[in-house]
């Protein structure tokens, strides 16, 4: 059945899949009109069909239904309208209720019996964990913006070092898994659900904080454990500018069942819509994927290069941008043929090592130019600035002009000598391109936790006053570096907020070492896409205006960065929800004592429709007091009467959890 065929399509908002404990889910499905059984395309989340994705929903399902295939939007178990509670990420009620959606599915009369996978983030995760589960129906995936390690490469850990998204983003999980259901699906027992669900809501914050080596909690869904149960096709894309920015290049590099890699420009959305352009037709690159691997259609998909990156040109920093010059290249590696090394020798970067001794000593101001570890256009200016000013806290070292261009793709590896005047220590290495117009513009960063540097399983303080050798693998890019400009390798025990401090402050002294960059010697042939396609949107209605704003300041010698993002009131014109969020995000700390280091992240959200209407507001505090953390919460939900708000549920929590 050929794809270039454009049915009628039509929605059911609330197809309830029956799972074996007696639980249903509620999917939301677009069916392609008169074209008899045809392939299921699967998205399995959390984030609520009926509000939280539906704009993104219209501009993908709709297209792929309309060209013979059954879209299946599916809320996850204590999400939206479904039933039952929801208890972690990835857990194995997750991964379960998936393998049992995708063999419902595909044993459905209006299904041909193949199954696909695809999704951005949670979903992109779950479509390659659920692989690895091997389900006999699915066929192929298209995980976007995800990750293969739960420990090393995700929104909790880099290195081993605990991020600032780590209590962001389980704030942002305490409200969003205490919503409510739509009532206009599930009828008078809204109230109960959601009560339930309130009672039940999980403190993740403690368990991602407790986990702090690389412990079979975070082997527990990280694909990389086992490569080889992965059988079905993958296509993996990611962007330059989003936080999971190596896992095109693990699967490319890893997998044995067929795997293609596409590396654009974008922050963490849909190649389609994404920014900074150039956009792409990614439902034209996904219908191809589908019609090869679901439907037996020579579509070419196994002739195109293994790995199609775009390389970005140097431009001047800025927080935000619409498009980024550059050019795509077909590789068959996610790497450069070439590797080009730079030793460090006095302060500078030369062709042979040198001598070396230096010292930099931890200072929270270094971090302001850091940017979001996963922009996705809420919030103000989420990419990373001049990092100028952190380079003026760091220990840098600078090459001499360029005197022929290089583009940079792969991931640079850093090897140091160094010691530590403490036994518990870490250490940010950013790789900055030293512009011509005076400006730092970063290409990319990695970080360790010196006391893991034998492994992410175990923690082995620092010999205090001896060298160890240790080695950084920097973030994967394509990125040109032009004749003239230099390279600066910027080295700090600290980069607040971005990553969580150690409680005591540190100097480390550097004696040596190198970096290695992988660049294109030659190869890459130039590849082309289409410009981009959708369905037709979805017009929410803006009832209330936006209001975003991002301050970054000393306040004596405490420095805070805060954040305020607001989506305003906004209504489905097609359900007639309308619904609100708003984040307020505090990061302070004095500048030279790490164990002042504090967090606060405030959510309120509201659903309503007509009389309908509920609040839920949370808090959540993270806070260094020597060898611990503290964590402080808050959770509390209100109807909105007609005589006021009236409180339902409110509980609070308190944690101390030992530093390891």
């Amino acid at each position: 059945m050929s794809s270039e065929t454009i049915y009628r399509v039509e929605e059911e908002a609330d197809v309830r899949i029956p799972l074996s404990d007696g639980i249903t889910l509620s999917a939301r499905v677009w069916r392609p009109v008169g074209c008899g059984p045809v392939p299921a395309i699967l998205e399995y989340l959390p984030y609520r069909k009926r509000d939280g994705t539906a704009a993104r929903d219209a501009l993908t399902h709709p297209y792929m239904a309309a060209r013979g295939y059954i879209c299946v939007r599916v809320d996850m178990r204590g999400c939206g309208e479904s039933d039952g509670l929801f208890d972690d990420e990835y857990s194995e009620q997750e991964l379960s209720d998936g393998v049992e959606v995708v063999n419902w599915l595909a044993a459905q009369d209006w299904c041909s019996g193949a199954v696909g996978m695809m999704g951005i983030s949670w979903g992109g995760f779950n479509g390659l964990q659920i692989a690895a589960l091997a389900p006999e129906p699915l066929k192929a995936v298209v995980t976007i913006c995800s990750t293969t390690d739960r420990f090393a490469d995700d929104i909790h850990y880099k290195g081993g070092v605990m991020l600032g998204e780590n209590p962001g983003w389980a704030s942002t999980v305490l409200s969003w898994f205490s919503t409510p259901p739509d009532p206009a699906l599930v009828g008078q027992n809204w109230r109960d659900i959601w009560l339930d669900r309130l009672e039940n809501t999980p403190f993740l914050a403690e368990r991602w904080v407790a986990e702090q080596v690389r412990s079979a909690y975070w082997a527990h869904g990280s694909v990389c454990e086992d490569y080889s149960a992965i059988k079905a096709a993958v296509l993996t894309v990611g962007g330059w500018h989003d936080g999971y920015r190596n896992t095109m290049g693990h699967l490319v590099d890893n997998l044995s069942a067929p795997v293609k890699g596409i590396a654009g420009p974008w922050i963490h959305k849909y190649p389609h819509f994404a920014v900074p352009g150039p956009q792409i037709d990614f439902l034209g690159e996904m219908l191809r994927w589908w019609d090869h691997w679901l439907k037996g259609i020579d579509c070419g998909v196994e002739a195109d290069p293994a790995y199609r990156c775009y390389v970005m040109d140097s431009v001047a920093p800025e927080t935000s941008f619409t498009h980024r010059a550059g050019r795509w290249v077909g590789l068959e590696q996610p790497r450069g043929a070439g590797l080009r090394r730079f030793y460090l020798n006095g302060a500078g970067l030369a062709d042979e090592a040198g001598s070396v001794s230096r010292e930099v000593g931890t200072d929270l101001a270094c971090g302001r130019g850091t940017g979001e570890y996963f922009p996705f256009g809420f919030g103000p200016g989420e990419l990373p600035d001049d990092q100028s000013a952190d380079d003026a806290l760091s220990m840098c070292f600078d090459s001499d002009p360029l005197d022929r261009g290089m583009d940079i793709v792969g991931r640079a590896r850093v090897k140091l000598a160094l010691s530590s005047d403490g036994p518990r220590a870490q250490i940010a290495v950013r790789l900055n391109d030293l512009r011509p117009d005076g400006s730092s513009a970063l290409i990319a960063h990695g970080f360790l936790n010196l006391r893991q540097r034998q492994g992410a399983d175990r923690m082995v303080d620092m010999p205090v006053g001896e060298t160890v050798e240790v080695e950084v693998l920097l973030d994967q890019i394509a990125y040109h570096l032009p004749e003239g400009h230099r390279l600066r390798i910027a080295l700090s025990p600290s980069y607040f907020p971005f990553i969580w401090p150690e409680a005591e402050p540190v100097t480390f002294s550097v004696s040596g070492g190198c970096i290695e960059l992988p660049h294109l010697e030659g190869e890459g042939a130039p590849v082309a896409f289409k410009g981009p396609k959708t369905a037709a949107p979805l017009e929410l209605e803006q009832l209330t205006p936006r209001n975003e704003s991002k301050d970054i300041r000393l306040e004596g010698t405490r420095i805070v960065h805060e954040i305020i993002g607001e989506d305003g009131v906004v209504r489905n014109p097609e359900t007639g929800l309308e619904t609100r969020e708003k984040v307020h995000e505090v990061f302070s700390a004095e500048r030279f004592d790490p164990a002042t280091a504090s967090a606060c992240f405030t959510w309120e959200r509201s659903y309503g429709r007509g009389d309908w209407r509920v609040l839920i507001n949370s808090f959540l505090r993270m806070e260094s007091t020597g060898e611990d953390l503290v964590l402080t919460a808050d959770l509390r939900a209100s109807e909105v009467l007609r005589d006021g708000e009236v409180e339902v549920f409110q509980r609070d929590w308190r944690v101390s959890v030992p530093r390891l």
